[in-house]
């Protein structure tokens, strides 16, 4: 039996990142406590490094997507076999230019048609107005 039971989503890319954004956290504080500029500044541009660190780990397979993942990459060092195609609903790899999101077709409501009743979604009809 596996130490945990559940994926936790724990991941290279999510502890590489939460790793390095802890850093400028650490970095921006020592700013606000010291008034000064430059470690704010440096400990900001540190938290959008680690966005971006996360981000290519996330894309070389090191992270993870949104949902569940099959049992065998529940570890925190196993890559994930879904990357180089992209996510369904991560804005991460739509970003990338990969998964579903990109250039699909959102299916759009289909319109009334003339020989159908008009149809009122509220409980009322003192709020339809005509």
């Amino acid at each position: 039996m596996s130490a945990h039971q559940y994926d936790h989503g724990h991941t290279v890319a999510g502890w590489v990142g939460t790793g390095i954004a802890s850093v400028g956290a650490v970095a921006a504080g020592l700013g606000v406590i010291t008034v000064s500029g430059v470690l704010i500044a440096g400990g900001l541009a540190i938290g959008v490094v680690s966005l971006l660190v996360t981000w290519a780990l996330h894309l070389a397979g090191w992270g993870k997507g949104p949902g569940l993942r099959p049992r065998a990459e529940w570890g925190w060092r196993v890559r994930d076999s879904a990357a180089p195609g992209g996510h369904a609903e991560c804005l991460a790899c739509r970003l990338a230019g990969r998964g579903r999101g990109v250039g699909a077709v959102v299916p759009a409501m289909p319109a009334q048609r003339e020989s159908e009743p008009e149809t009122v979604a509220s409980g009322g009809a003192a709020d339809s107005v005509r």
